[in-house]
């Protein structure tokens, strides 16, 4: 039997990855679209030379992909950013289904930080939102990462707001005290198996 796909998903700052590590606790497979997004521009030739002919030489250096150079170009150029998800995202998507294919428990996440931007989330079977305040969300993503209040704001209005998400999601996971998001992901755990087993 093929693995349900549910998609997990968040604003920047929501803590995506923390519940993702709480569902690995209890035995679900976790794809992180993002991390394996990075290590297939890094590893793909065809991923590479097309990189290299939209952004430069300067995309990669000592043959590893420049990372902080890319999101300086693609940070206020939207067609950059479009078109090196074109480049990308097909690519990310083949691996997807194939590592899907490995597994074999009832279900498996998907985490993506733009799962409704980009109109992907229509291919899951359920999507989880995690949500947080903006107030907690930026002090988190400005002690992780090493970024201006205004940047992470601006990433911010470019993504959905958490109403707009929450609206189509199955599962919404509030995420601002680890005990009781913990608490969550088992209830979630126990609501998506009770789907699959009697739909």
């Amino acid at each position: 039997m093929t693995p349900k796909i549910i998609g997990l998903t968040g604003g920047i700052g929501s803590g995506k990855t923390t519940v993702a590590n709480f569902f690995k606790k209890l035995g679900v497979p976790i794809y992180i679209a993002d991390t394996e997004a990075k290590a297939l521009m890094n590893r793909s030739k065809i991923i590479k030379r097309k990189l290299i002919k939209l952004f430069g030489e300067q995309a990669y250096i000592d043959d590893k992909l420049n990372k902080p150079f890319i999101a300086s170009q693609i940070f206020s150029n939207q067609d950059l950013l479009q078109q090196m998800n074109a480049i990308v995202h097909p690519k990310v998507a083949k691996h997807f289904a194939n590592w899907v294919k490995k597994q074999s428990t009832a279900y498996v996440i998907s985490e993506a930080a733009i799962l409704f931007e980009n109109g992907s989330y229509k291919k899951y079977d359920y999507i989880i939102t995690v949500v947080a305040p903006k107030e907690v969300r930026l002090k988190r993503v400005l002690k992780r990462d090493s970024s201006s209040k205004e940047k992470v704001e601006a990433i911010m209005n470019n993504q959905w707001s958490d109403n707009q998400k929450i609206e189509l999601s199955d599962f919404v996971i509030n995420n601002t005290n680890l005990e009781t998001t913990k608490l969550e992901v088992g209830k979630v755990h126990k609501k998506i198996l009770k789907r699959i087993t009697n739909p």
